[in-house]
């Protein structure tokens, strides 16, 4: 992940954990990328990839920030060094600088752009406003209608806060009304934290440590509870699977039935290990983490290390392995663990019920979500290992309403609904 403008942006949403990281630079830092940094990192990526297609991601702060002519220059860069594979592209934006240039721009180039917009107006501007304190509602809206225009491939990112459980078929139904096909949402957690404590004095919590897990501590007001979490999930879960399977794909309903199939899931907070996925800021210097850009995770710089040389440093293996060897007993012995692995290491920093510490805090709103969705997700699975689509567990509960259980199964097997996949 690759912040070329580092934290810098042009809005203040009041739960962004990564403002407060211009704390961590020296005063009159100008935050860009050098194209120094920029061509040895281009360079040395590609190098590291042994695959037919390599993929770059870009965020930051806010990437708009340094201007369309320095993405020309990434993907002129990419193409001279790329010896003719397939790049891509992912780019995550408030989308309030978009004009009709980058739509031309990521249409040409073929980029993924992730779309932060967390709702209709009255949920989106309660958090995602400007520095002068206005809301940015209108300048998203008017960017989701300009990327469709340019048939831009896009996705949106809406942050999951405290409020957001009571308005979770509202938030759901507005993106649909849109034309978002592609969802993601991310739970909102963040503690206060003791300036003093750490380096540069910022107001959030560092992670924990995984050999002594930080004690709870406040929740930032905005967060999400963790019995919310499962909540706004269940509520998203039971309006898609009416009517929206294989047309509308939420990031988590995917990872669950990938899961649910024998699959690891593929989405970092889910998987059983990581350290893969590390940020680099725009001086170049490579962190664990997005969720990790303190002094104790800093790799090194890609000005005087390869990328290969610090992610397979021993400190990023260990902190990579940390995620599976460090969970608590209860952890391992609940039933979801296939599913969960525990989530992000960032999260772990309540006891368990018998007073182990490094449990994750949404554990119990993941509990109840994984519980309600169980029993459908596993005959979706059942259907994709029959080669069918996992759509037709739509077709299946229409059948069940309108025909009964005594009428025939849509599977076309011949036998009633009840004796067959009603079952």
């Amino acid at each position: 992940m690759t912040k070329p403008i580092g934290p810098l942006c042009n809005l203040e949403c009041a739960y962004c954990f990564y403002l407060e990281k211009k704390r961590l630079f020296p005063a009159g830092e100008n935050y860009r990328m050098s194209d120094e940094v920029l061509e040895s990192y281009v360079r040395d990526y590609v190098r590291s990839q042994k695959t037919p297609e390599i993929s770059f991601a870009w965020q930051g702060g806010e990437p708009t920030l340094m201007g369309l002519d320095f993405f020309r220059k990434v993907v002129a860069l990419q193409r001279q060094h790329a010896g003719g594979r397939v790049v891509r592209n992912s780019f995550q934006t408030n989308g309030t600088n978009l004009d009709d240039k980058w739509g031309e721009f990521f249409a040409r180039e073929k980029f993924l752009v992730g779309l932060s917009i967390d709702g209709p107006r009255h949920v989106h501007d309660r958090y995602r406003r400007d520095k002068s304190g206005a809301g940015s509602f209108d300048d998203v809206s008017r960017a989701l209608d300009l990327l469709k225009k340019w048939r831009v491939e896009f996705n949106t990112l809406s942050c999951v806060t405290r409020q957001s459980p009571d308005e979770a078929v509202e938030i759901y139904a507005y993106l649909k009304s849109r034309g978002v096909t592609y969802m993601q949402f991310i739970p909102i957690v963040e503690r206060a934290g003791d300036r003093a404590a750490h380096a540069g004095g910022l107001d959030l919590a560092a992670p924990p440590d995984p050999e002594a897990p930080a004690a709870p501590g406040a929740m930032m007001p905005w967060a999400v509870t963790a019995e919310g979490y499962g909540r706004f999930l269940i509520h998203v879960f039971d309006e898609w699977i009416k009517r929206d399977v294989g047309t509308v794909f939420v990031n988590t309903f995917d990872v669950a039935l990938s899961a649910w199939c024998g699959l690891e899931p593929n989405l970092c907070v889910f998987a059983k290990r990581c350290g893969n996925a590390v940020a680099m800021e725009h001086d170049g210097g490579v962190y664990s983490c997005d969720h990790y850009v303190y002094p104790s995770y800093f790799l090194g710089n890609v000005r005087e290390k390869s990328l290969e040389e610090m992610i397979y440093s021993k400190e990023q293996i260990a902190f990579g392995n940390d995620k599976w060897d460090n969970l608590p007993k209860y952890c391992r012995e609940c039933e979801f663990l296939f599913v969960c692995n525990g989530e992000c290491p960032k999260h772990r920093f309540i006891n368990a019920p018998d007073g182990e510490a490094g449990l994750n805090y949404l554990c119990a709103g993941y509990k109840t979500f994984f519980k309600h969705i169980d029993p459908i997700v596993r005959e979706m699975a059942r259907l994709v290992q029959k080669g069918r689509p996992a759509a037709d567990i739509m077709k299946k509960d229409a059948a069940s309403e309108d025909a009964g259980r005594n009428g025939p199964c849509p599977c076309g097997s011949g036998k009633k609904f009840k004796k067959c996949c009603g079952n």
